[in-house]
Parts: structure tokens; C-alpha cells; sequence
């Protein structure tokens, strides 16, 4: 049942933009503490995986609507292709994230609104003022947008409900030493069924980090992850 419930999902996904393809070995398990998640990857960047190798569960509706809203065990989604899974990032690394587009944000209306002020033939203290302003005002905005786009669940309170769910882990190891010490971190810090997979992947424009994020109004409807 659950063979032919991800069959038809990849068959309803296959219309979308495939940027990518690729056949990897991955260790996967299944966390119920994001805490012993985050501790888990730690160690395993410690050991020398790359953190490009670390995928993590997307956000609990992201899985829902890509499933479409199938009930599968964690233990099950971790080997279907069509689940959704967005890269770790730890708590520096979402703190760079944030602030870098929340300032090109506010750079980019900045300098456009001191441009189109100067055609007016404004003077140029003016024009600093309420350029620099909007743009502080613009970046601000960004960085609560962007924030809330990271901690989605936890916004919406449903943190505890995808702890309960399971939070998924892929790791992409190249050697069977590295298999093996992957397992053996996961196993370590709680995870639950740990084993190891061969996994075709296809990379989509849906799949980029902040692909739904509209970055200035002024640009339009288009979402970063559409041309």
C-alpha cells in the first residue's frame, strides 16, 4: 500500500522542474527529539562528513501536501524518494542566512528608492534619509519573514507534533567506514530505525532553501525557487 501510495506521488510530482538527478548511499534514521538531532549532526560534522551530505526533514506540511497527505511510518519516508528534505543548518548558519537576505533586501529598495528619488530632483540629504530608512524598514521586514520561514513549525506550534512524527535524517557516506561510524553516531543519540539505503534523488526548484520566500514586493508574485 504504501509502495503504490509513493508510486502515485512521484507520478503526480514528475510534471514539476527537475533541476537534478542523482543515485546516493545514504544511513537514515528517525529522531523524536530535535535536540538529539541537532546533537547527532554535530558529532557527525566533528567526524568529517561534509555538511552538504546532511539532509534533514522538511516542515510537517511540506511532507503532509507532497505526500499528498498519505499516513506513512517515519521509517517508511525515509526511504521514499518523493519525501521532502531541505539541508541542515545549524543556529550560525540560519543566523548568516538571515541577516545576508535581509540586508541584500533592504540594499536592493534602498538604492532604488534613492535612484528614483534623485529623478525627482530631490536634494541629497533628503534622499539619504529616506532611502536609508526604507531600507532599514525593508531588511527588518525581511528578517521577520525570513525567520519565521526557517522556525516554521515552531511559529505555527507544530514543533512537538513533527517530534512526535519523527524527524528523518539522511546522511550520504562514501566508504563502508563511514557507514558504519554514521550509524553508530545516530544509534548514540537515540535515532531509531538507523539503517542504510540506495537512493535515486531528483533536485527540484521546490527543493531550493527559501524557494516560497517573495523577497520584495515590488518584484511580483514570483517565489525565489521560479524563473
Amino acid at each position: 500500500m504504501i509502495e503504490t501510495d509513493a508510486r502515485k506521488t512521484s507520478m503526480q510530482t514528475s510534471s514539476d522542474d527537475i533541476l537534478d538527478r542523482m543515485r546516493t548511499r545514504e544511513v537514515t534514521g528517525v529522531f523524536h527529539s530535535r535536540k538529539a538531532l541537532v546533537a547527532a549532526t554535530d558529532d557527525l560534522l566533528v567526524a568529517g562528513v561534509d555538511r552538504a551530505d546532511i539532509d534533514v526533514s522538511a516542515s510537517v506540511d511540506e511532507v503532509d501536501r507532497r505526500l499528498n497527505y498519505v499516513s506513512v511510518p517515519p521509517a517508511d519516508l525515509a526511504d521514499i524518494p518523493a519525501t521532502p528534505r531541505q539541508p541542515f543548518l545549524g543556529e550560525d548558519d540560519a543566523l548568516a542566512t538571515k541577516v545576508v537576505v535581509a540586508s541584500v533586501a533592504g540594499c536592493v529598495v534602498a538604492v532604488a528608492l534613492a535612484l528614483l528619488l534623485v529623478t525627482q530632483n530631490m536634494s541629497p540629504l533628503p534622499v539619504g534619509i529616506i532611502s536609508i530608512l526604507s531600507g532599514l524598514v525593508v531588511g527588518s521586514i525581511t528578517l521577520v519573514v525570513v525567520n519565521r520561514s526557517f522556525h516554521r513549525d515552531r511559529a505555527r506550534g507544530l514543533e512537538p507534533v513533527s517530534e512526535y512524527q519523527g524527524l528523518l535524517i539522511w546522511v550520504r557516506v562514501r566508504s563502508p567506514e563511514k557507514e558504519a561510524q554514521a550509524q553508530e553516531i545516530l544509534i548514540r543519540h537515540g535515532g531509531k530505525a538507523v539503517h542504510i539505503h540506495e537512493i535515486e534523488l531528483t533536485k527540484r526548484t521546490e527543493d531550493l532553501p527559501l524557494h516560497s520566500l517573495r523577497p520584495d514586493p515590488w518584484l511580483g508574485d514570483e517565489r525565489l525557487g521560479r524563473p
